[in-house]
C-alpha cells in the first residue's frame, strides 16, 4: 500500500507499494519487478493484496510481519463508488469551532492556506461546480491530482462517479448559495467524501480480520492499526494537518493481543509514532538500537506500569510550502501545550484541561509566569534529547511582513 518515501522497501520479503501518495482509482503500484496499473479501488486493491499474500505465503508456520498501509483517507477524497451514496441523507454535525477566527491565536493561524472557506477547492476538492467565482489557479495549496484521476477511471466508473455527484451539483448552482450557506455545503460533501473512504477503511479492516478469525490466526496475531497523524474535519475551519494543536498531534492507536492485552483497556500515557519500531522489535525479540529515540509500549500493553514520559516533542519544518503552516516547535504535556512559531517570534500556551480545543492563548499572562519557564527549559531539554539542531532564528521584519498579506 503507500509508503511515501524516496527509497524503495527495504528488508521484506515482498512489497507492493504505490508510487508517491497513489490514486485512488486504477493505481500503479511498485514491485521488485517494476510498474504496474490494477484496476479497482485503492482501498480495496491494497486489502486484496494483504488478504493474497496471508493466504499464500510462503513458510506459512513461521511468524510474520504485514503492514497493509492506505491511502485512504487522504486528500482529495475518493470513495469506491459503492459508497457514494452513503449519508447522503444524513447531515453531519458541524464542529463547534468551523467558523473560528482565530482571534487569541498567533498570527500563523490567521496566515495559512487550509481553510474549508477560503481554500478547500469546489471542483479539484469536492467535485462540485465552478461556482462562486472559482480560480482554478489561487493559491500554491491547490491539489489537482483527484481530478487527474478521474482521466484513468474506465467510462463505466466515469460515468459511475458522475452520477454520483450531479443532482447535488445541478442543486448547488440553483440555490446560488453564499457566505456561510456556502461553507456548510462545502463542509458537508468534504466530511462526506472522508467518511466514505474511512467507510473502505473500516470494511478493509474487517475483511483482514475475518480472515484471522477464518485461519485459526486470530488467537495468535498481534493487530495494530494506526494512521501517520490526526486531521482538521472543519475544527477551526481547516482541513489537513501540520499543525501542533491536538486536532492532527492526536493520532489513532489500537491494539489487540490476545492474552496480553487486556480487551477494553484504556492507556493514558504519551506515546507516539517513535515507539512504534521499538515496539514490533521487543515483540520480534529483537534487541533496540541505543540510538533510537522512541520506547518500546510493551510494557504499557502488558498493563504494566513504567516510569513514562511526562512531555512530547513536536517539530513542524516546511514553510513557505503547501498550505503556509508556519514553523513551530513546542511541548505538550497532560496539561499543557506550549508552542513557539520562531520565525514569527511567537508563543502560544495552552491549559488543555480547561481549554481542549485551544481556543484561549495564555502566554505571557502572569499567572502562567512559573508554568512558562518549567515547560520552555523541558522544551529545550527535549530538543537536546531529540538532537534537533535546526535553525530556529526570528526572522526580519521585511521577511515576516512579506507573509503577512492576506492570503484568502
Amino acid at each position: 500500500g503507500k509508503w511515501h518515501l524516496s527509497s524503495d522497501p527495504q528488508g521484506f520479503d515482498h512489497w507492493q507499494i504505490l508510487p508517491g501518495q497513489g490514486q485512488y482509482y486504477n493505481p500503479d503500484f511498485k514491485t521488485v519487478e517494476g510498474r504496474k496499473r490494477i484496476d479497482g479501488h485503492c482501498t480495496d486493491l491494497v486489502t486484496d493484496m494483504a488478504l493474497d499474500w496471508l493466504k499464500n505465503r510462503e513458510d506459512s508456520d513461521k511468524p510474520f510481519m504485514l503492514m497493509c498501509q492506505h491511502k485512504a483517507p487522504h486528500r482529495t477524497w475518493m470513495p469506491a463508488l459503492r459508497h457514494l451514496s452513503l449519508y447522503n441523507d444524513s447531515k453531519i454535525p458541524e464542529p463547534p469551532t468551523l467558523f473560528d477566527r482565530w482571534k487569541d491565536n498567533a498570527s500563523p493561524a490567521r496566515h495559512q492556506e487550509m481553510e474549508v472557506d477560503g481554500h478547500l477547492n469546489i471542483v479539484y476538492d469536492l467535485f462540485g461546480p465552478p461556482v462562486n467565482g472559482w480560480d482554478p489557479n489561487k493559491g500554491r495549496s491547490v491539489d489537482k491530482s483527484g481530478f487527474r484521476n478521474l482521466m484513468k477511471m474506465t467510462p463505466a466508473q466515469l460515468a459511475a462517479w458522475k452520477a454520483g455527484f450531479s443532482d447535488q451539483n445541478a442543486k448547488l448552482v440553483r440555490d446560488g448559495l453564499t457566505g456561510k450557506k456556502f461553507v456548510r455545503w462545502k463542509y458537508q460533501r468534504y466530511i462526506r467524501n472522508y467518511l466514505r473512504c474511512v467507510k473502505g477503511v473500516d470494511e478493509s479492516v474487517g475483511r483482514l480480520m475475518e480472515y484471522l478469525k477464518s485461519s485459526g490466526l486470530e488467537k495468535n496475531t498481534i493487530v495494530i492499526y494506526s494512521s501517520d497523524q490526526g486531521f482538521y474535519l472543519g475544527d477551526h475551519g481547516w482541513y489537513d494537518k501540520r499543525w501542533m494543536y491536538d486536532e492532527s498531534m492526536k493520532m489513532p492507536l489500537i491494539v489487540r493481543w490476545p492474552g496480553v492485552t487486556r480487551p477494553g483497556s484504556i492507556n493514558t500515557e504519551l506515546v507516539q509514532n517513535l515507539d512504534y519500531a521499538e515496539t514490533f522489535l521487543e515483540v520480534a525479540g529483537v534487541k533496540v538500537p541505543d540510538d533510537m529515540q522512541g520506547r518500546s509500549l510493551v510494557p504499557l500493553l502488558k498493563g504494566e506500569s513504567p516510569r513514562w514520559r511526562d512531555s512530547l516533542y513536536y517539530h513542524y519544518f516546511e514553510f513557505p510550502s503547501y498550505h503556509m503552516v508556519a514553523k513551530h516547535y513546542g511541548i505538550r504535556t497532560s496539561r499543557y501545550k506550549l508552542i513557539r512559531f520562531y520565525q514569527f517570534d511567537e508563543w502560544e500556551l495552552y491549559d488543555l484541561k480547561k481549554d481542549p480545543d485551544e481556543l484561549k492563548n495564555l502566554y505571557g499572562k502572569p499567572k502562567y509566569a512559573d508554568t512558562i519557564a518549567e515547560l520552555k527549559q523541558e522544551l529545550e531539554n527535549l530538543r537536546t534529547r531529540y538532537r534537533d539542531n535546526s535553525d530556529v532564528s526570528v526572522m526580519p521584519a521585511e521577511w515576516q511582513k512579506k507573509y503577512r498579506v492576506d492570503r484568502n
